[in-house]
Parts: structure tokens; C-alpha cells; sequence
């Protein structure tokens, strides 16, 4: 109620007359109001303050004092008077900013907050009684009782404010404009981008602009790294360390049972995106079993703040940073602090990886149909608060992880048979035992013949198995041979993996090749010039069904890093075959029967020589690739398998063994696959003419006079020379590129330059 200006020029004048003993117990009555943030008769809210306005009610209430009040008092009262300033301040911040949205840590922080309020209340009341029955209640001896509280309560109110942000008064993080805004006008609608649609395209827009983007609410693992980050910076203050210690014990207390539910369970329950792992519902492992990707593994649960174990040695020198495009907010204005749940407190970021981990391996086992076990530990921590700083929940951690890790490394070792699984894909794609490979490719040759896209894969596929299950064949005897599938590759082996291997944008983010990018872009794009028919023994290759968990560790990037290993030796086999059937072919009368004619008996030896050099070119390059690059590699993999004590090295040593697999075999190295590509082309021709060779041998004998004829002798002698040349220029050209390669970065290829010296060197 406001007075007139007679009236306060009353009160005014009755104050000037009263005594100070009046004037102090005046003051004490209305300063215990004020405590409380109610107006008293002399200590007023200042005039500028607007109690409906939510930024200044959580910036606490404005004081205006009586001016009449003696300055002999003064002094006491403003120093109290603060104090309710900061009671406001925090009694806002309960008020606006500790509803459901901003969740489950805010709500846990607000419990502790208000036990603090509570007893400020009863230390407000005490002192009211004290006031009413004490004759010597006095404002000295209000500041001595008030005195530590009000460095307890600015530091409380100061906490509020930090947590409070231009974001939190929207937690949805778009303002109202935003349902008027349609800048496609009445065409949204056609499009079917109308309502929620056209603003999700747009918010997409944005974000991947970097514009307009909202951190949203502070919640989760960023109220308890914002009370962590303070308590650090006021560490030499004991008051300061008590105060945050209690409200971090309190707000940690829903985070610590998410977390100690996902280590101990695999399931995540995290309905305000406040813990550090973020699940994508849409990746199940119904998608894996279709695809064989490792998608659900690497993706399906991660990190918020985009680190990942690939990543860290990145980012800890600088060279990786979290983006927008990643799915990770930008850090808060000002700060590089994440928001919300992306922030991970500074006591859990050396436990983040394993605490991924530990959760991840178990949902893998809940997804197997194993029931994991809730342990009582976790039910326990509910009705008893747990220090999440203390050396003794480190140890849970730990503990959790190791018995998560040793569960599932022991499921995918003994009952899911890994090892005999990656036996079988080897013996398979890597032909380790290729007789199996060698009867198919006999029965099969006339349907591996035809171009690709006319090719049955329903015939292949039961000469496949044909050839599998033959009595004879050691493959008859693998116990997973009926994984095994045919499939048809649409581009060439070395085309395609010549694409990805010269374009850094084969590369994904992480490394990792991406198979897919000239699928996607030949998709959208047309060749200008005539594409080459591709064959089905250039497009063959094997494929392989693999059934959770084990399709983590054989997954579609792994399969599709076997399936280019295979269609390298399958190539060198299949031209291996044809030379060794050419070879027959000379054995034949034709051949062998001396014509009586020296430059015919030259010309033969020729084409002899030739063929020769490419058998055993074929042939070192065979036996480098399978003796020196895939068996020794494989001997290395078994090694570090049987000591192996992580889910995670399993699935590295694994994608290692194949990439450098990959790399010896010279399938990774721009150069030399070029020059391997031209020399395996030039062979392959040459073996392709082999029919019209014996042709002109076969006309030669039954008519030497036409056939002596100028023109048809230097036709004869120019297709041969080309042969030579091709074969010669290529052959060198590659021997040249092994061995500065052998020199410079992988030194495995030295052992084939040897090789190839025993051949190449005879050119």
C-alpha cells in the first residue's frame, strides 16, 4: 500500500523524533521482514524493481532504505539487508527454474536447496523469537547470528544465477515466432512439409548452418560440472567447499542412479537427455541382422560429447574437436562448457570410455536374450546417498566394466565361437584351402563367362555349394559353410577401389573408408563415356551370414574388406588357371610340331617366353599374398585374440589385421593399384586371345603358303610385340613402384620386390 505525502511526511517526522533504541528496534522488526523478502515500513522494494518481471525476481529483490534512517545505524543495516536479496534471488530460481523440464539433477539440486532454505527459515524465526521476548535483542546481535549466513546465502544465490541462462526461460529452445514462420508460403503444404514439418526442416537448415542454434536449459551433467567448476575455483574458501560438496552430493544423486543402472544393466533410462550416453532408439540390432553393419555398435549409443576411444588421442592434441554435424552442441557462449548432458563432469571424464563401455557390452548381452542381473548395490543407492568423487564408486566402475567386458568377451568367445567363425570366413575368402574355389570355377565357367548383369545367382550359388559340400574338398568339413553366399559386384574390383583410394573424400570423418561413395555417386551421375561390360568373374564375390553379437565383429565394413581380398585372389587365381590351360593348349600337335618354318618356331617361342613370365608373375604375387601377407598376419591376429581382454580390441585387432591386410597387398595405394590394374589388364587379354594364337598355329599348318604371306606374318609379329611391350613396360613400371613403396612406407613389400626380381629382372 502506497502512503501519501502527508503521511510519509509524518512517518518521517515520527522517525526523526524517535529515539535510536526506537529507530534500532524498528529496524530489527522490518530487517526480519526483509529476511524473507517481504517489504517492511522502512525498508522498502526500490522503484525500478518489478516483481513480475522473471529476470529480476531471479536477480533477487532491490532495497530501498528509509533516508531518514541514522547513519549511526546504517552501516548494520545495509550490510544485513543483502541477505534478502539473496533469499529472493534463490527462492525464484525454486520457483521457475525447478519444474519437471528441467530435470531430474535440477529437481535433486532443489531438494538440497531447500533444506539449506529450511533452516534459514528456522534461523529467521529464532531470531524473531529472540526479538519479541529479549530487551536486549539489539542489530549487533542480529548481524552476529546472521553473519556466516550471509556469505553462505550470496554464494547460494550466486550458484542459482549461474545455473540460470537465456535458454532456460524456453526450454523447448524456439520462441513463438517460430509457428508463424512458413517461408515456402501455401507451397509447404504441397510439399508436405506443412506444420511440424517445415519447422523441422528448417531447425535442420539451421543447425547444419550453425545458425540459431539453442543449448537449451542447463540440466543433467552440466548443473553438476557448473557446481564442480565452482567449487574448483573457490577452493580456498571453506565455506564455499562445504556449500558446493553438499548441493554436488545432492544433484548427483539421479545421474548416479542412471549411471550405476547402465553399468550394471546395459539399460539406459535418461527421459531429460541429462546423462553423458545418448541412445538412438532407431538403431536395433533387427537393422544388423539385415545389413551386418556396425552401425548399431559404433551408433546406437555414444558419447554426447562426440568423443570416442578413436578420437581422443585427437582431441587431446588438438586436432579433433565435437561439431554440429556430429550431433554435438556448441559449447555455451562464452565458455567451451557443453550443454546439458553433453557436459561430462570433470570427475567422470576419465571413467566416460569405460562407462560407455560398461553398458554398451551388457545391452549386447540383453539383446542375446541373457538376462543381466540387477545387482542390490543399485537399489541400495536409492534410500543412501553416494559421494560420486569418492575412490571407493571409482572402484563400482571399475568394477562393472570388468565383469560387463569379461561376460561378453566370454559369450562371443566360447558360445558364439568367434574364432571358429573368423576360421571359417578366412578359409573362405582368403583361400587358405582353395580346392573347393578350384571345382567351382570348373563347373561354373561357362556361367562366369556371360557379363555380369545376365549371370544366374541362383545357379552360382548351387554350384557354390555344390562345390562346398563336395566329399573331396576340406570345405566340406567347415561347420559353417552354409553361411556362405554368392553374390555380384556392380563395378570392377580395381575401378572401384581405385576411386576410393585417390579421393580423399573416400574418407569418412573417422577414418574409416567409405565403401559407399561411388555407389551413391554413380546413382546420381551418368558416365560420359561407355562403360565397359563386366563380367561375372570380375564381378563374383562371396558373402557370409553372420547372426548377432557376432555381426559386431564380422560386419559389413569387415565383410566388405574380405570381399576385396577375395576378388584380388580369385583375379590371380582365375589367371593363374587360364595361363596353366593356355600351357595345356601349347602342348597340343599344333604347337608342338616343328612347322619347318624358323620365323613361325621364333614367334612361338615368343608367345612361350611370354606366357611363361606371366605365370610366374601371377605366381609370386600369389604366394607373397597368401604365404608372407595373409597367413602371417593371421598368426599375429590369433596371438593377440587369445590374450585379447576387451570387447573393443577384439573389434580393433580385427579391422587392423584386415587393413593392413588390405594395404601389403598393395589394394590401398593409389600407384600401385594403377599399375597392378594395366599389368593384370594386359594379362588377361593376353590370355583372352590365347584361341585366335592357336588359330593362326592351326592355319599355318594346314595352308604355310597362305599363311607365309607377308602381311599375315606382320600382323602375327605386331599383336605379339604389343603383347610383350604391354606386358614389359608394366611389369617394370610396377616393380619400380613396389619397391620405392617397399622403401618409403610399407616395408612388408619387400619380400615381394625380392620376388619379382626373380622374374622381372629376365624381361
Amino acid at each position: 500500500m502506497e502512503l501519501d505525502a502527508g503521511e510519509l511526511e509524518a512517518e518521517e517526522r515520527l522517525l526523526d523524533n524517535a529515539s535510536l533504541e526506537i529507530q534500532e528496534a524498528w529496524l530489527c522488526e522490518d530487517l526480519l521482514y526483509t529476511l524473507q523478502g517481504v517489504e517492511g515500513s522502512l525498508i522498502r522494494y526500490d522503484e525500478s524493481y518489478d516483481p513480475m518481471d522473471e529476470d529480476q525476481r531471479l536477480r533477487g529483490v532491490k532495497w530501498k532504505l528509509d533516508p531518514s534512517i541514522s547513519k549511526s545505524l546504517l552501516s548494520l543495516v545495509e550490510r544485513l539487508v543483502p541477505l534478502g536479496t539473496y533469499f529472493t534471488s534463490v527462492e525464484a530460481y525454486m520457483e521457475l527454474r525447478n519444474t519437471s523440464e528441467y530435470g531430474m539433477a535440477s529437481q535433486a539440486l532443489g531438494s538440497g536447496i531447500r533444506a539449506m532454505l529450511k533452516e534459514y527459515r528456522v534461523l529467521v524465526a529464532q531470531l524473531e523469537s529472540l526479538f519479541l521476548n529479549s530487551s536486549t535483542f539489539t542489530l549487533q546481535t542480529l548481524y552476529f547470528h546472521l553473519h556466516p549466513t550471509i556469505h553462505t546465502m550470496s554464494l547460494l544465490s550466486s550458484l542459482c544465477l549461474a545455473l540460470d541462462t537465456e535458454d532456460a526461460k524456453a526450454p523447448g529452445g524456439d520462441s513463438d515466432d517460430d509457428d508463424d514462420d512458413d517461408p515456402l508460403g501455401g507451397m509447404a503444404e504441397e510439399l508436405g512439409l506443412a506444420g511440424e514439418g517445415l519447422k523441422g526442416l528448417m531447425k535442420n537448415l539451421k543447425v547444419q548452418d550453425g545458425v540459431g542454434i539453442s543449448g537449451g536449459p542447463v540440466l543433467g551433467g552440466e548443473v553438476l560440472g557448473i557446481i564442480c567448476e565452482r567449487e574448483a575455483t573457490m577452493s580456498g574458501d571453506p565455506t564455499a567447499a562445504t556449500l558446493h560438496s553438499t548441493l554436488l552430493l545432492h544433484a548427483s544423486q539421479p545421474y548416479c542412479r542412471m549411471l550405476l543402472t547402465w553399468v550394471t544393466t546395459g539399460y539406459l533410462s535418461d527421459p531429460f537427455d541429462e546423462f553423458m550416453v545418448r541412445e538412438r532408439g532407431h538403431i536395433n540390432k533387427g537393422v544388423l541382422e539385415s545389413d551386418y553393419t556396425d552401425e548399431y555398435w559404433e551408433r546406437r549409443y555414444t558419447l554426447r560429447d562426440g568423443s570416442s576411444l578413436a578420437s581422443s588421442s585427437k582431441a587431446a592434441s588438438g586436432k579433433s574437436t565435437p561439431s554440429i554435424s556430429a550431433g554435438v552442441p556448441p559449447p555455451r557462449p562464452g565458455t567451451s562448457r557443453l550443454p546439458g548432458g553433453a557436459c561430462i563432469p570433470s570427475f567422470l571424464q576419465a571413467w566416460k570410455h569405460k562407462i560407455l563401455l560398461a553398458g554398451k557390452y551388457l545391452n549386447v548381452i540383453r539383446e542375446c536374450g541373457i538376462e543381466v542381473k540387477k545387482p542390490g548395490e543399485v537399489e541400495e543407492s536409492a534410500d543412501q546417498m553416494v559421494v560420486m568423487t569418492d575412490p571407493v564408486f571409482y572402484k563400482r566402475i571399475e568394477d562393472a566394466y570388468i565383469y560387463a567386458n569379461k561376460t561378453l568377451l566370454k559369450l562371443m568367445l566360447d558360445e558364439q565361437e568367434l574364432i571358429p567363425h573368423l576360421r571359417s570366413v578366412k578359409h573362405f575368402f582368403f583361400l587358405d584351402q582353395s580346392d573347393y574355389l578350384t571345382n567351382f570355377l570348373d563347373v561354373a565357367a561357362s556361367e562366369l563367362r556371360k557379363p555380369a548383369k545376365s549371370a544366374s545367382l541362383v545357379k552360382l550359388q548351387s554350384l557354390m555349394d555344390l562345390a562346398v559340400r563336395n566329399p573331396s574338398s576340406s570345405s566340406s568339413y567347415d561347420p559353417f559353410k552354409d553361411d556362405l553366399k554368392v553374390t555380384m559386384q556392380s563395378q570392377g574390383l580395381y575401378d572401384w577401389l581405385y576411386k576410393i583410394v585417390s579421393r580423399t573424400g573416400g574418407l569418412s570423418e573417422d577414418g574409416e573408408w567409405d565403401f559407399a561413395m561411388d555407389d551413391r555417386e554413380d546413382e546420381g551421375t551418368k558416365r560420359p563415356e561407355k562403360e565397359k561390360t563386366l563380367y561375372a568373374i570380375d564381378g563374383l564375390a562371396l558373402d557370409y551370414s553372420v547372426k548377432f553379437p557376432l555381426s559386431l565383429v564380422i560386419s559389413r565394413k569387415t565383410l566388405t574388406r574380405y570381399q576385396i581380398i577375395f576378388r584380388f585372389l580369385l583375379h590371380l587365381h582365375h589367371l593363374e588357371s587360364a595361363l596353366g590351360a593356355m600351357w595345356l593348349e601349347h602342348k597340343s600337335t599344333a604347337w608342338r610340331s616343328h612347322s619347318g618354318n624358323e620365323d613361325l618356331e621364333r614367334w612361338k617361342t615368343r608367345i612361350y617366353s611370354l606366357r611363361s613370365r606371366m605365370m610366374a608373375f601371377v605366381r609370386q604375387v600369389l604366394a607373397f599374398a597368401t604365404s608372407e601377407v595373409l597367413e602371417t598376419n593371421w598368426r599375429m591376429l590369433e596371438d593377440k585374440l587369445a590374450k585379447v581382454e576387451t570387447v573393443d580390441q577384439v573389434l580393433k585387432d580385427h579391422v587392423d589385421y584386415l587393413d593392413t591386410c588390405l594395404k601389403q597387398c598393395m589394394l590401398t595405394t593409389p600407384k600401385l593399384l594403377s599399375v597392378y590394374a594395366k599389368l593384370m589388364a594386359t594379362m588377361s587379354t593376353f590370355v583372352a586371345y590365347s584361341s585366335s594364337l592357336t588359330s593362326a598355329v592351326t592355319k599355318f599348318v594346314e595352308d604355310p603358303m597362305a599363311e607365309s604371306d607377308e602381311g599375315k606374318v606382320k600382323q602375327r609379329w605386331t599383336i605379339l610385340e604389343r603383347f610383350e611391350i604391354n606386358f614389359d613396360h608394366n611389369a617394370r613400371h610396377h616393380l619400380d613402384a613396389v619397391t620405392y613403396n617397399a622403401g618409403s612406407e610399407n616395408v612388408a613389400l619387400l619380400a615381394l620386390v625380392t620376388r619379382l626380381h626373380q622374374t622381372t629382372l629376365r624381361i
